[in-house]
């Protein structure tokens, strides 16, 4: 909070106006995406659903969260940024409506890929509205500030809804977050001064822009090899981290602890993670981060319930580190195309927890850990 707070603090009213509606959106964003690991053990419960089901139930959420984010960054070119976050957001609040009054898997499941659609549109956007307002070396402290918000809502939103859970039924808290979704969406459409089509602008005035996909190479497809893994690895250890800690006795408001602690750890390690592969390089950086994972997971199997909350933020660290080493990575090879390349990889990475859900699916009765 300090880094964003030491942004704004430096800015002009319209750059603050927009680092605070990118940043809210960011927080709002990622916060819904992760407070559905609070809800899937209540899902399992009220619907009878398997551990394949509730797997598909994530998979769905996320995957059109990240096959939409292309088409969002095309409707804002043409519509503008903040309009198309505004729908979005909308859309994001009007599927957690619908998930709170779901009479079955089938309507939950319409409910999260509704969700997903909304919040696809917050990174591309969200990070364009940011680069747009800052200018030259200002926009790398900026989109650090932005990049940060991301997981104060990873934080509070799995915590807030694992208090609102204590105090009334999942329908109605469900209900709840999706009224503040909408409530967002509102503040969004009435801020006035944010960037609109301003990559159009720029071409119309003869100003070189950014076009077309970024290159892909033995380098690119290295590190799009090892983000989908890492993603995949990532999304699948949240997913059924609430069904380890709840067979070792946590409670619902115990999981939501759980949760933010290791988003905590994420937090910390996108910043210590950043700062490893600078000094050592991505190979070796990858190589610890990838392996103080793997070594997190397994050790957290047999640990009892009190050692294992405290093994979670690191854990954390580790599990997020990678994607801090390898987005701060491929920018510096293919400067010209940064922002083509940004939107590939992270559309592509963020498509493989979809398929390794697949892969649970598919033979759930040979996999133990789809075993209902």
């Amino acid at each position: 909070m300090s880094l964003i707070a030491a942004t704004l603090g430096r800015i002009a009213a319209p750059e603050r106006r927009t680092m605070a509606i990118a940043c809210g959106a960011h927080v709002l964003h990622d916060g819904f995406t992760d407070l559905l690991y609070v809800l899937l053990p209540l899902w399992q419960a009220e619907f009878g659903l398997g551990y394949a089901e509730i797997g598909l139930l994530r998979a769905l959420y996320v995957g059109s969260m990240a096959g939409f984010q292309v088409p969002a960054g095309a409707l804002a070119e043409r519509f503008g940024g903040p309009l198309i976050l505004g729908l979005g957001t909308t859309l994001a609040g009007i599927g957690y409506l619908v998930a709170g009054a779901s009479a079955g898997f089938a309507v939950l499941a319409a409910a999260l890929v509704l969700g997903g659609v909304g919040s696809s549109v917050q990174h591309p956007i969200g990070a364009h509205l940011v680069s747009e307002a800052f200018s030259g070396s200002r926009s790398r402290t900026a989109l650090a500030g932005y990049n940060f918000s991301g997981d104060l809502g990873k934080m509070a939103l799995p915590a807030m809804t694992a208090w609102l859970l204590t105090l009334m039924p999942w329908r109605a808290a469900t209900a709840t977050i999706g009224v503040g979704g909408l409530a967002a969406a509102v503040t969004i459409r009435a801020m006035r001064g944010l960037p609109g089509r301003a990559a159009k602008t720029r071409e119309a005035d003869g100003k070189p822009g950014i076009t077309g996909w970024a290159p892909v190479g033995r380098g690119f497809s290295l590190l799009l090899t090892i983000a989908m893994i890492d993603s995949a690895t990532r999304m699948g250890f949240l997913t059924f981290l609430p069904f380890l800690l709840k067979s070792k006795g946590a409670d619902l408001p115990m999981i939501g602890i759980a949760l933010s602690l290791i988003f905590a750890g994420g937090a910390a390690g996108k910043l210590a993670c950043g700062w490893l592969g600078a000094r050592l390089g991505v190979v070796r950086a990858t190589f610890i981060t990838e392996g103080l994972t793997a070594a997190g997971i397994l050790a957290l199997l047999p640990l009892p319930l009190t050692v294992g909350l405290a093994v979670l933020p690191v854990i954390g660290v580790a599990l997020n580190g990678t994607s801090s080493v390898l987005y701060g990575t491929f920018p510096s090879w293919w400067r010209p195309h940064a922002a083509s390349a940004c939107s590939a990889f992270s559309t592509l990475a963020g498509s493989a927890p979809v398929r390794s859900r697949r892969c649970c699916m598919d033979s759930p009765a040979t996999s133990p850990i789809c075993r209902p």
